[in-house]
């Protein structure tokens, strides 16, 4: 189980492989390709008894889903809110096994989570068993349609990515198969965790609010921003690292700034589009610094904005959690005048309406202006 794809079940290993080709690190591929036939009985029979004790997909609490960009504190909001106790959420062996949570991972449990980071490896958030995880990397092992088999692949890098965040030339019945596994996904994770309502954080589900709406019509929403300066240079490092971890092919093609930069426009004008059309209650949006400067205040305006319960219960775990990462250190990067005009150039309506300006600088007047309309819509 050395590398995430290790959970993967085998039509989703054969479709990556049919897209992408053979990786390029033979022995890491044949490692990744026995587990997923070692563990294929026990999947499937897996699957076979659990059905009949899973929630309906109509059943399921209405889940409340963290929404943002990458790098945007994201993580950190989905740290504190699961402290309440009120939630489930995707713990660190859901995102390996997810075919395997009432089997397989029970039984190794003790090992994996020997086997688990001290930190992340793209900062020095520290990971425990009860870390609450994004659902991507459990959604990779399910289906073709991640972000993350770009990764894996990079051969297949833009086609992964298009596909994976946006369905780019993805078939109806494609979207629908992906629909069904996320919501199996979410299925198991409510029976793991006693029909508790979820808290899923994902940052691709920044521009699928809409088809998340189409599931869980009830279903509520925080999004969070952050300077995107900050979020583009903590970005540079997020790929580098994921793709010298992860990478079964060589990455050196991929143009990680372009990269960025479109993913970041494009998911932001989803999700402009898509806030839009909800009702009063049922969305609210949080800056990052603001998080950061009064987190109490933050997390009282979420529960009272989004009618959530338990604030008051929960103010004690939250601000016993606040003073144990209170020394944590955040990644700390250096920006120059060239990262900071392609931001300027292709993010800066994004900088002009949540008023950011570029660190170290007053805040922008109103004079950039679209010069990202005309950017170039590519991916390398």
């Amino acid at each position: 189980m050395a590398h995430p794809l290790s959970g993967a079940d085998l039509g989703t290993l054969a479709a990556v492989l049919g897209r992408a080709g053979a990786p390029d690190k033979a022995l890491s591929g044949a490692l990744v390709g026995l587990a997923v036939l070692a563990r294929l009985p026990f999947s499937t029979a897996e699957a076979l008894l659990i059905e009949k004790r899973l929630p309906a997909a109509g059943a399921l609490p209405p889940p409340v889903f963290i929404l943002g960009h990458w790098r945007s504190g994201t993580t950190h909001l989905y740290n504190i809110m699961v402290k309440s106790g009120a939630y489930a959420f995707v713990p660190p062996v859901a995102t390996g096994l997810p075919w395997d949570l009432f089997g397989l991972a029970r039984v190794f449990r003790p090992l994996l989570e020997k086997a688990l980071p001290k930190h992340r490896f793209i900062d020095n958030i520290p990971v425990t068993p009860d870390s609450p995880q994004e659902d991507e990397i459990a959604i990779a092992n399910m289906s073709d349609l991640s972000f993350y088999h770009g990764i894996y692949f990079p051969r297949a890098f833009s086609d992964f990515l298009r596909r994976g965040l946006f369905f780019d030339a993805c078939t109806p019945a494609e979207v629908a198969r992906w629909r069904e596994r996320f919501v199996y996904l979410l299925r198991k994770l409510t029976l793991l965790q006693d029909g508790k309502p979820l808290l899923i954080k994902n940052p691709v589900y920044t521009g699928r609010l809409a088809m998340l709406r189409d599931l869980f019509p009830e279903a509520k929403f925080i999004h969070i921003h952050r300077n995107p300066y900050d979020v583009f240079v903590s970005m540079r490092n997020f790929y580098a690292k994921l793709l010298k971890e992860f990478a079964l092919q060589g990455y050196d093609h991929v143009d990680i700034d372009e990269t960025i930069l479109y993913v970041y426009e494009r998911m932001m004008r989803a999700l402009e589009r898509d806030a839009a059309a909800l009702p009063a209650g049922r969305y609210i949006e949080l800056r990052y610094d603001r998080l950061d400067d009064d987190p109490m205040q933050a997390l009282m305006d979420i529960h009272s904005t989004l009618s959530l319960p338990g604030f008051e219960a929960a103010k004690p775990k939250f601000e016993a959690y606040l003073a144990s990462v209170q020394s944590f250190e955040k990644n700390r990067f250096v920006y120059s005048d060239e990262a900071a005009a392609k931001v300027e150039a292709r993010l800066g309506r994004f900088i002009e309406k949540w008023g950011y300006a570029r660190p170290g600088a007053a805040p922008r007047a109103r004079a950039v202006q679209g010069a990202h309309e005309d950017a170039k819509d590519h991916v390398g």
